[in-house]
Parts: structure tokens; C-alpha cells; sequence
């Protein structure tokens, strides 16, 4: 079954892609100048994956803007559910 995204990991791809946008960037020159894979990017984008912190800060240093604003309306209750045995589930 394929997994359905975060509302956290959907949020976030929703404004690394619009600050892309804005910077008139391909998600190929965002990876070229962050060191990530373009697949990443794209995964990421479309909140199929979690960036970490470090890969935020990376992405937005190539977006030219500050790591926080990707993480602007981000809200507790928008994060993955940990499961009992401590494995996340989408929420």
C-alpha cells in the first residue's frame, strides 16, 4: 500500500516548492546548488518525504532564504502520529 504523506511533509514540500517558484528555480538547479538528489527535491515537494533539518537548512541556503520560513504555519497537529512501537504513521 503506498504511504500517504504527513500533513507536516505535504506543508512543507507546498512552500520549498512555491519559494522555489519565486526564485525562479528548476527543482534540477535547487539540487545542483544544495548537494541534494533532484529525486529528493522532488519527493519533497510533493510530500512524499520528510526533510530532515540539516536538508532544510541546505535547500533553503540554495532557495536564498531563511531554514524558519519553510516551517512557517507548521502546526503540532499537522506531524505523523508515532505508533506504539515507536514507528510513525501519517496523521
Amino acid at each position: 500500500m503506498p504511504r500517504v504523506p504527513s500533513a507536516a511533509a505535504s506543508h512543507i514540500g507546498e512552500k520549498i516548492r512555491g519559494a522555489r517558484l519565486a526564485a525562479t528555480l528548476t527543482q534540477d538547479q535547487v539540487a545542483a546548488h544544495s548537494g541534494i538528489d533532484s529525486s529528493n527535491i522532488r519527493a519533497y515537494e510533493t510530500g512524499r518525504a520528510m526533510p530532515s533539518v540539516p536538508t532544510l537548512v541546505r535547500i533553503a541556503d540554495a532557495l536564498g532564504i531563511a531554514p524558519g520560513s519553510l516551517l512557517d504555519g507548521l502546526t503540532v497537529g499537522m506531524l505523523p502520529i508515532a505508533d506504539a512501537d515507536g514507528r510513525r504513521r501519517a496523521s
